[in-house]
């Protein structure tokens, strides 16, 4: 029972901290989306008009919810400091402080079954933790040292360079945690990277603003600058680290045998999609990014396709072509459910760590397995991420089996 309600803790834990994390990171991200796309849209004012004389470099015209709204840019300052300055940061703290209680309370917690693949990696659950957090630090420094070094004046190069960065870091990841994990910790730390940006970068040079107006100083604009260049990159960030937020509901993704690869090609299609849209913001309208972003996406989900699943072959007599062996009767494909599957999809699971069955399906009576053959059959058979990590060691003989019931009708 103490087990029972520790495991029954957690869910409620990764339910609120899940909500929350949902929460701050639609506000992080609709703030970032939406402070790209005013720079994109706003326009010089007229030569020789007050706004100019005033140092305002561009400005808009919007209508929302009634009122109309006139936002103004200031080339570096205004010459007077507002009397109330509102600060955009604890959208992004709170997104990572609760992405990374997330990281803790599914994955660090039970990282035995979470993160850890033994036909991946012969790691401990503390080895698998030490390399996502790892992931997390290493993927900042590079990426800041980047920025400061002689590529990071040349936005073009130190973008193509960071992925090839990324990409790498997925393949290292995939070939040493389970591939949910790996997955979940290339966004993690392309999410670091980018609270990093808000935390060391673009509050600080907004506070050195802030502070030379307060001493009478004129600012220096290379703060803005360096900010305007870190908030670009998180924009772009963006699609990427949404896609690997949902990664996990996906297994067809991240169990593919080359899943770096797979993931490599959906980021690249997110970025060339927010590209799009920046550009159009600006008024440029190049519909060849988005196709290309699709094409990608096609490409893959046709790459990663099922296939079909052979049947097993009975022996067959010496010098006689092989005969197709018969599907298992119920009682085996049971047997099999029962000790390979039950003990976590049940109304009482028996696996440390779980309070409820996954996702719900429950599958402890012959009524509840048939009712779930097609699930079974997808992820036992086709993408192999169940039983997870392979806790109860179900066998590729096995898992024929299952696909020779299923496909004989799963009767």
């Amino acid at each position: 029972m103490e087990a029972l309600l520790v495991s029954y803790g957690i869910d409620w834990a990764n339910l609120l901290v899940r909500w929350l994390h949902l929460i701050t990171g639609i506000a992080w991200i609709g703030a970032s989306f939406y402070f790209v796309w005013l720079d994109n849209s706003i326009r010089p004012p007229k030569p020789g008009s007050d706004l100019e004389k005033k140092g305002v470099s561009g400005e808009l015209w919007a209508v929302h919810g009634g009122g109309f709204y006139n936002p103004q840019k200031y080339l570096v300052a205004p010459a007077e400091l507002p009397e109330e300055l509102h600060w955009f940061k604890w959208e992004a703290y709170a997104t990572w402080i609760t992405g990374v209680a997330m990281l803790f309370i599914v994955y660090y917690f039970n990282a035995s079954a979470m993160m850890v693949d033994k036909s991946v990696a012969n790691l401990t659950g503390p080895q698998a933790v030490g390399v996502g957090i790892g992931t997390l630090v290493l993927g900042w420094i590079v990426y800041d040292l980047l920025c400061k070094s002689p590529l990071g004046k040349r936005e073009g190069l130190l973008g193509l360079v960071m992925f090839v960065f990324i990409v790498a870091v997925a393949y290292l990841l995939t070939h040493l945690l389970s591939g949910r994990a790996a997955y979940i910790h290339v966004g993690a730390m392309i999410g670091t990277i980018m609270v990093g940006n808000v935390l060391m970068v673009i509050i600080p040079g907004q506070r050195k603003l802030v502070e030379a107006m307060k001493a009478g100083r004129s600012p220096d604009p290379v703060h803005g600058r360096k900010g305007k260049q870190r908030s670009v990159h998180n924009n772009y960030f963006t699609l990427p680290i949404l896609f690997i937020m949902i990664s996990n509901h996906y297994a067809m993704t991240y169990t593919h045998a080359y899943s770096w690869l797979v993931l490599a090609a959906i980021m690249a299609a997110g970025v060339l999609i927010r590209h799009f849209f920046n550009l159009r913001h600006k008024g440029r309208v190049v519909v060849a990014y988005p196709i290309a972003g699709v094409a990608l996406l096609l490409g893959v989900a046709v790459a990663i396709a099922p296939r079909p699943v052979t049947p097993l072959a009975a022996p067959a007599a010496a010098g006689a072509a092989p005969v197709a062996a018969a599907a298992p009767d119920f009682a085996r494909i049971q047997a099999i459910i029962t000790q390979r599957c039950a003990s976590c999809h049940s109304d009482k699971p028996t696996q440390a760590g779980f309070a409820t069955a996954p996702a719900g399906m429950m599958l402890q009576t012959p009524e509840l397995i048939r009712q779930h053959a097609a699930k079974i059959f997808q992820r036992a058979v086709q993408t192999k991420d169940m039983p997870l990590a392979n806790m109860t060691q179900m066998t590729d003989a096995e898992r024929a089996e299952v696909a020779a019931w299923f496909q004989a009708g799963a009767k």
